[in-house]
């Protein structure tokens, strides 16, 4: 398959492992965040960690807008299916995130809301148009890749004169996120956990651009390299913050031109900003309250902002009791320092967000079963060699 075989040769993963290997310096170590869930499921679905040196580790970011939605967020959601009987349409993921006392819209929809799974905005839309006489909640959550379509869905509302349809906004924002983690005391100069550069975003920056990373290398001075998703993309970006940190660098390189470039998606950025604003704050899960990274809808479409419409009861519900989702988020646990992982807390019987969605860290972890190989795989390696 075009640019995706080619990004998977096993030929050249080997001569990959071998330039970092050698171009890795023994004498320090390299503690590199990979911003996107996608990018931790590569990692773990091809083994890539087991190709780096032992100095070299993978620290798993807050990239999966699903697992950052905080728990009161999910609660507004259920409010309005059950209080005031809309159509709450979402992805599917959302349905199984746990809220508060266990509850998540699976189980909402299991006691009578009505809540339905869509692939898009237009599946909203289309069930807007086809029951008037019924209000009809978009969800929308996401990082800039999927604030678009829902700022499309809103102005085609607003054309269409469609006046029972509303979106619950939830569209957070990648780099207020990086610079709250720079800014924590967890990674500041006496923290511990050590943050020496970035694999930046993927899809996001098909959407931004590169060019609003640049505060990370200007203000932070750490290397970002945006990465594409593949395991040659992965380890390419790896190999290019090497050679950026051993050089003293700090920049931003952009590994996945194919897709990526330094202005974004124009058209796309012009029309999110005609229907969409910056929120003073927004909530984060294992972040809290980061200040200007979130979406909310402009005053001029305020008749589409479901928050306005209905009286949502604020939630002050917090996660579950000794689920270390929040620490996970913020790359100071793993999924396997969690007592919960594996026991209590399966794909099956997720008790909290990062089990849950497909780009979470403990979907990738249960997914993959390396948590089972605990360095057993450098071992056998080592034994053969």
């Amino acid at each position: 398959m075009k640019y995706v075989d080619e990004f998977r040769r096993r030929d050249l993963a080997r001569g990959l492992a071998r330039a970092i290997a050698a171009e890795a310096d023994p004498a320090r170590g390299y503690n590199l965040m990979e911003f996107c869930g996608g990018h931790t499921h590569a990692i773990f679905r091809f083994g890539v960690q087991d190709l780096m040196p032992e100095n070299l580790r993978f620290v798993h970011g807050p990239g999966c807008p699903v697992c950052v939605l905080p728990v009161a967020r999910i609660e507004n959601a259920i409010e309005l299916a059950e209080r005031h009987g809309v159509i709450l349409c979402t992805y599917g993921d959302m349905m199984r995130v746990p809220a508060g006392k266990r509850r998540s819209l699976l189980k909402a929809k299991a006691g009578g809301a009505d809540v339905r799974m869509v692939y898009s905005t237009q599946d909203a839309l289309a069930i807007a148009r086809k029951a008037p006489e019924r209000q009809v909640v978009f969800f929308a959550i996401g990082f800039e890749t999927t604030t678009p379509p829902t700022a499309l869905a809103i102005k085609q509302a607003a054309a269409e004169g469609l006046e029972n349809f509303s979106v619950f906004c939830n569209h957070v924002l990648t780099p207020a996120a990086i610079r709250h983690i720079l800014e924590s005391p967890e990674v500041g100069e006496q923290g511990r956990l050590s943050i020496d550069g970035f694999l930046g975003p993927s899809h996001v920056s098909s959407v931004i651009g590169s060019r609003p990373y640049a505060f990370v290398a200007e203000a932070y001075r750490r290397p970002i390299v945006i990465a594409g998703f593949e395991p040659l993309d992965v380890m390419q970006s790896a190999l290019m913050l090497i050679r950026q940190l051993n050089e003293g660098r700090h920049e931003v390189e952009n590994q996945y031109r194919r897709v990526v470039t330094p202005e974004g998606n124009l058209k796309a950025q012009a029309l999110v900003a005609e229907v969409l604003t910056l929120r003073r704050s927004f909530e984060w899960r294992g972040l809290g309250p980061v200040p200007e990274s979130a979406l909310e809808i402009r005053e001029s479409f305020a008749a589409f902002d479901a928050e306005r419409r209905f009286d949502i009861t604020p939630s002050d519900r917090g996660d579950v009791k000794g689920c270390l989702c929040p620490s996970i988020l913020r790359g100071v646990k793993k999924p396997t320092d969690c007592k919960l992982f594996g026991t209590v807390c399966t794909p099956e019987n997720p008790m909290g967000s990062c089990m849950v969605s497909s780009e979470g860290a403990c979907a990738a972890y249960w997914t993959y079963g390396r948590f089972r190989d605990a360095g057993g795989t450098r071992r056998k390696r080592e034994q053969a060699a």
